[in-house]
């Protein structure tokens, strides 16, 4: 069972607690403090870098306007996403659409939206690029490795071989777009910093053939997101990261010919901030004989829980139950809609006090990214994951 003072100190959690008093669950309680400090330890560690806030993490307009105030760029997937950012007074230069995946209308909406920076993977969505947005930027999303040590791994759906990515660079010169980068991305909940290391050769190869072989001189690399946040295995801190990364660079690059690097936190920069609030529902057995409880609660899959799938990401679980209980034991934690897919964790092994109760408050650590934007809107009848933002 996990102790509370690993994740907060008591001034923090009393916040959290405080603010959870009067709402109904399930509710997430995001405290922007968090996510201010964070985003300048992120700052810091990458001095060497250009932020562009990863929005699908937490769109938020509150998150939107601390960050826009901070410094931050911002990542969108979408033209709803970059509408959101735009309404919140940010310049379009300052807004990447990140997302390789679009429709020729929301590549012409962006561009006269005044967007100008644009991700790519395909020769089809390269043309519409051309077609819709003349003289924009792109750069080119390659396939690179770090599924088997990611928890939420992204590969395959995006990207290219780097092989495929140099022709798109060169064609889009001769359509007229400025081959300006390449990106990837390693994985969400990365925790081993060696996959950078192996995506950043794959780049470096592909900035000397762009360069000796081409003539053209790719001016970024886009290193993704993918650092950890703060759940039940442990993890570097930010710090260690930035430092291998930028190690791995300077061994590629000399400081004169260094290009301009971009990193896109999400999870690592709003992931701590947030506390999910819930309620035991029900708590039952399944034979006479079954030792493993199971544990169901307000909330689930389909309310804020996606990233369970699978065991995927291990949310720290607490209950202020666990600081005086004497005895646990294994539960299974189930969510209250009727697909038998909501389950969070069956195989895992959670443990939770024997005297957990119906109407026990049960606290999800970590939750401040991928919760409310996953969140259903109408899924039997449920409303979306209320959202309570603290200073």
């Amino acid at each position: 069972m996990i102790k509370i003072d690993s994740y907060f100190d008591q001034s923090q959690w009393q916040k959290f607690t405080k603010a959870s008093e009067t709402t109904q669950t399930p509710c997430v309680i995001v405290d922007l403090s968090r996510i201010k400090a964070k985003y300048k330890e992120l700052a810091a560690f990458f001095s060497y870098a250009n932020i562009y806030y990863a929005m699908k993490a937490c769109p938020a307009v509150e998150v939107i306007d601390l960050l826009a105030e901070l410094g931050s760029n911002f990542d969108c997937a979408s033209i709803y996403e970059i509408d959101k950012v735009l309404d919140c007074g940010i310049a379009p230069a300052r807004i990447s659409y990140g997302n390789t995946i679009k429709k020729a209308e929301d590549v012409k909406y962006a561009y006269e939206k005044g967007i100008r920076l644009f991700a790519t993977d395909s020769k089809a969505d390269l043309k519409n690029i051309a077609k819709y947005a003349p003289n924009a930027k792109i750069f080119v999303r390659i396939l690179v490795q770090g599924a088997d040590t990611a928890d939420w791994p992204l590969s395959r759906k995006f990207g290219c071989h780097p092989d495929m990515a140099i022709d798109l660079l060169v064609q889009a010169k001769q359509l007229g777009l400025e081959p300006y980068g390449i990106s990837f991305h390693v994985g969400s909940q990365q925790k081993d910093v060696a996959a950078w290391d192996d995506a950043l050769s794959k780049v470096k190869y592909m900035f000397d053939w762009m360069k000796y072989e081409e003539g053209i001189k790719i001016k970024m690399i886009n290193i993704g997101g993918g650092m950890p946040a703060n759940y039940l295995s442990e993890v570097n801190p930010i710090g260690v990261y930035a430092e291998e990364i930028h190690r791995y660079l300077q061994e590629d690059y000399p400081d004169e010919e260094m290009p301009q690097i971009i990193v896109e936190p999400g999870r690592a920069l709003v992931g701590g901030s947030g506390v999910l609030v819930s309620e035991v529902v029900l708590i039952s057995r399944k034979s006479r004989t079954d030792l493993t409880r199971w544990v169901y609660t307000d909330v689930g899959l389909f309310g804020g829980l996606i990233e369970t799938l699978g065991e995927a990401i291990k949310y720290p679980v607490y209950t202020p139950k666990m600081e005086t209980a004497t005895e646990s034991g294994t539960v299974v934690l189930a969510g209250p809609t009727c697909d038998s897919t909501d389950v969070m964790y069956e195989e895992a092994g959670y443990q939770l006090p024997q005297n957990l109760a119906i109407g026990d408050k049960v606290y999800w650590l970590t939750t401040g990214a991928y919760t409310t934007s996953y969140s259903s809107v109408d899924f039997n009848g449920f409303p979306p994951l209320k959202t309570i933002y603290i200073d």
